[in-house]
């Protein structure tokens, strides 16, 4: 078993619900990126992912863009972040797992990057640009890596396309809730359940819900709903403010509220 369903089968069988929390990889650097995980892990988050900085992030909110364009800034590429997983390694054994649109994998290779991210401790994709129906390269390159693909689903989503991801999506399904981009506020919680329960008619892989959860309440509400709360503007926004020990310790705190929240469902 993986460092991904090990998460999701701990925090069942203590029933809890699986807290992810995303950060920019980079943001403003790889060594203040590693601080974050650490103090992330520290504080009640099962996984992390880590984004990929790229210029034309279709997906991405103005805070996540904003943070892209300071990594980007800073000089830290794909292979980059690689060498900081594998030295988060060292010291952590948290479930990690990249978000990177598709240009950046193919830029590096795909081939490369699936044996080359699995080498150095990752454990799992995400291409928010790359449909199940146009993976026909790189998923079975990162099976045979044991790398998971993690494809989303969003509110458009057909029972096509729900049932396609639930056969190939390994890991965990990440369902967008709402039709926008990241940052923007999550209102109708009635239809995320809906939708969450009809994916679970295909498939026993936990589903994640993402986009949109701003707050503790906003985790509690989600939690009752999902397997995983994914958190990642809220997190990225404190980064923004600046300061190694402040962000830490605001992290530290806003982590361990959001999983208090997952708890209480």
């Amino acid at each position: 078993m993986n460092r991904i369903d090990s998460a999701f089968q701990r925090t069942r069988e203590r029933g809890e619900k699986t807290l992810i929390a995303y950060v920019m990889a980079g943001d403003p650097t790889l060594e203040d990126t590693e601080a974050y995980v650490l103090a992330l892990a520290q504080a009640g988050a099962d996984i992390i992912e880590l984004g990929v900085p790229f210029s034309d992030p279709i997906a991405d909110g103005p805070v996540i863009q904003q943070a892209a364009e300071r990594a980007l800034r800073s000089g830290t590429t794909l292979k980059a972040i690689l060498a900081a997983v594998r030295s988060l390694r060292t010291k952590t054994q948290i479930p990690l797992v990249l978000m990177a649109y598709y240009n950046s994998v193919f830029r590096y290779g795909e081939a490369a990057f699936c044996r080359d991210a699995v080498a150095a401790g990752v454990d799992g994709l995400i291409v928010p640009d790359m449909p199940p129906d146009e993976a026909g390269t790189i998923h079975p390159l990162a099976e045979a890596a044991g790398l998971d693909v993690i494809f989303l689903l969003a509110p458009t989503s057909t029972a096509k396309r729900e049932a396609a991801v639930a056969r190939l999506s390994r890991g965990f399904i990440y369902y967008v809730s709402l039709t926008g981009i990241t940052g923007a506020k999550l209102t109708d919680k009635a239809d995320v359940e809906k939708k969450v329960r009809e994916i679970r008619r295909y498939t026993q892989t936990p589903v994640a819900v993402g986009f949109g959860i701003a707050t503790p309440e906003d985790a509690r509400e989600v939690a009752r709903i999902a397997d995983g709360v994914i958190v990642g503007s809220a997190l990225v926004k404190i980064i923004a403010a600046g300061g190694l020990p402040v962000v830490t310790k605001r992290l530290t705190a806003f982590t361990r509220s959001l999983k208090a929240a997952t708890l209480s469902s």
